[in-house]
């Protein structure tokens, strides 16, 4: 008997091998994140391993003005598509190696590369699942997000309390396009990339300060409450605008309509 192709399978099978090979590259990211978890690089992604390794960090860019650079931010791009849970230490390494001003502009494109090649998959594999199934409050939550997504998406993107691998992933759910989600991305991101590379170049007094109160150094040493509550009130002015919209929306529709002059 010879085996049916494309052409002699019936439109129930075709369309079930389509939906089988859209989450192939979704397959592919969560191998990578399992591969870089059996490999322990997350043992590298720490301050203390940046603090111990600092000359040769700092002598390596030195020597390669162009490849490390080029590394850095290929590594970047790869830990950000994988969702390896290491942006954050990655812009303070970029801060101390390159300076807070290059590390931090290679961050911002690295980062935003990186999200993008994550949201293009999810969007592809997940979206339309997810939509069919949507109703009540997380309908109108999904209506909401896409009806002003560049603003939603700025607003998650500057607070502080959301992971980004998190909100990297999440509007691949809602109907984003991929020009909203990329300037969104690389606005929003700003911030916070050049706080982070500037706290880099003072990591090494940080690391110091913990190892002599006898404790591994973390992020929660460089970023202070001031920090913290300027990165959530940039998301507060970046919500404003599509509050208020929905406000205006509610009111107009709550507003009876005009009586017809006589």
């Amino acid at each position: 008997m010879r085996k049916l192709d494309d052409a002699d399978a019936g439109p129930d099978d075709a369309e079930a091998r389509r939906g089988v090979w859209r989450f192939a590259p979704v397959l592919v990211l969560a191998a990578g994140l399992a591969a870089g978890y059996a490999l322990g690089l997350q043992r590298y992604l720490s301050l203390d391993f940046l603090a111990a390794s600092s000359d040769a960090l700092t002598g390596c860019a030195a020597a390669h003005a162009v490849l490390a650079p080029a590394l850095f931010f290929a590594a970047y791009v790869a830990a950000v598509a994988f969702s390896f849970p290491a942006a954050s230490v990655l812009t303070v390494f970029g801060g101390f190696i390159f300076g807070w001003l290059a590390g931090g502009a290679l961050v911002a494109f690295a980062a935003t590369l990186g999200a993008t090649l994550l949201f293009l998959p999810a969007r592809g594999a997940f979206a339309d699942l997810l939509r069919r199934r949507l109703g009540g409050f997380a309908g109108r939550v999904a209506a909401g997000f896409e009806e002003d997504a560049f603003g939603y998406l700025l607003a998650l993107r500057l607070a502080p309390i959301f992971p980004f691998f998190v909100v990297n992933i999440a509007p691949a759910f809602f109907k984003v396009e991929l020009r909203t989600y990329v300037a969104a991305t690389f606005l929003g991101i700003l911030p916070a990339t050049f706080a982070y590379a500037w706290l880099g170049q003072g990591v090494g007094s940080v690391v110091e300060a913990a190892r002599r109160a006898g404790r591994a150094a973390s992020l929660a040493d460089l970023i202070t409450p001031q920090i913290t509550i300027a990165f959530a009130l940039l998301a507060l002015v970046a919500a404003l605008p599509a509050v208020v919209r929905r406000i205006r929306r509610r009111r107009g529709q709550a507003a009876p309509p005009e009586r017809a002059e006589r």
